[in-house]
């Protein structure tokens, strides 16, 4: 459809600011600026999301229930209805018949006085960006406001795919690297105990206001990935990397602790459901923060620079060593394909040797 005109200015002025680009906080605070004052959200939360796991990270959030926050965590990660990982476009709840909507709409959205919630998804074929969720108390959305989020998703997703692709320094020399550290929560996402560096990577992932502990939205994120696993809601591994600060990326991962004799603690899964007996939902969750391996890193890095799966896959080559000879071979390309393969990877990744591109890209 058209869109209005208050719409389509909104749009052009979204493009710029997509275009001036920036850090992915920076980026996500002006495009929500220029959201709320078109479309009157009076909530919002917008967060970063594990390209390939799709599980949130790193928000961006005003939400009146903060109390509530674990609850309304995990209760949106439970919920079918408009879930991000399912979205072909933008949408209403208002959309969803009442008795359809979820857990999330019936135990905490309607009684907080919630009128109606938009969601849009930022997902391209290298992968799953972010999210949005917008919510109004006094109106509901309408076909004008999901048109002018369908129209903006695209430029949004590469925008905050340029972001990721920016947080890929060559590591500092020197730089504290985490873990594991390890947070242990309730089955209802509540703080039972930490290891004593977790607090300070978590204050590095979302800065507490002054005098307050940091909030561990992160690992409330990837435990509730996995009570969405268990519950048969989504498939995807409970496990998130994130870019902390000065290049340094971060994988949480999230499992049910073991409470059998002599067991300890289990190390995070990434199995599928039905690979074991089904985890009870008493036992305590333990989160897991480490500094992402260079494989999991150099994943991340090409999927943000948009390499095509030749460019990806001669990347991983160099990064076990290979030379251009031994690449071309193990390709079954000639090498000056390979070199023109090369010339394209650091085209894209703004890099001019490969010393300089496999620091960027795997950390060192």
């Amino acid at each position: 459809m058209a869109l209005p005109a208050a719409h389509a200015r909104s749009r052009e002025r979204v493009l710029r600011i997509c275009a001036t680009g920036g850090d992915a906080h920076a980026l996500r605070v002006r495009l929500l600026r220029e959201f709320r004052a078109l479309l009157g959200a009076e909530a919002f939360a917008f967060l970063l999301t594990d390209p390939v796991t799709a599980v949130g990270c790193a928000p961006v959030a005003r939400v009146p229930v903060m109390p509530e926050l674990p609850r309304l965590i995990r209760l949106k990660y439970l919920t079918r209805a408009d879930r991000w990982t399912s979205l072909a476009g933008a949408a209403a709840l208002s959309g969803v018949p009442e008795d359809e909507r979820g857990p999330l709409w019936e135990e905490l959205l309607r009684p907080a006085g919630v009128r109606d919630v938009a969601s849009a998804v930022f997902r391209d074929r290298f992968g799953c960006w972010g999210f949005l969720d917008l919510w109004r108390y006094g109106a509901e959305f309408g076909a004008a406001d999901l048109a002018f989020l369908d129209a903006v998703a695209g430029p949004v997703t590469e925008a905050l795919r340029r972001a990721q692709a920016g947080a890929f320094p060559a590591h500092p020399p020197g730089a504290d690297r985490p873990g594991p550290l390890v947070l242990l929560l309730s089955p209802d996402l509540r703080v039972r105990g930490r290891t004593p560096g977790a607090p300070a990577y978590l204050a590095g992932l979302i800065p507490p206001e002054e005098g307050r502990a940091p909030v561990p939205a992160a690992a409330y994120n990837v435990a509730a990935q996995l009570l969405a696993r268990e519950a048969g809601v989504d498939p995807n591994p409970a496990r998130a990397r994130v870019h902390l600060a000065d290049g340094l990326w971060l994988t949480l991962r999230a499992a049910r602790i073991d409470d059998g004799p002599g067991t300890g603690m289990p190390a995070p899964s990434d199995d599928g459901p039905g690979t074991g007996m089904p985890a009870p939902s008493d036992r305590e969750i333990a989160v897991t923060i480490e500094e992402t391996t260079p494989a999991d890193r150099l994943d991340v890095f090409c999927r943000a620079h948009g390499l095509t799966a030749r460019e990806t896959e001669l990347l991983g080559h160099l990064a076990d060593g290979a030379d251009t000879g031994t690449a071309a071979r193990a390709m079954s390309l000639s090498a000056h394909t390979v070199q023109d393969h090369l010339k394209s990877v650091f085209t894209k990744t703004g890099t001019r040797h490969r010393r300089g591109l496999l620091a960027r890209a795997l950390g060192t």
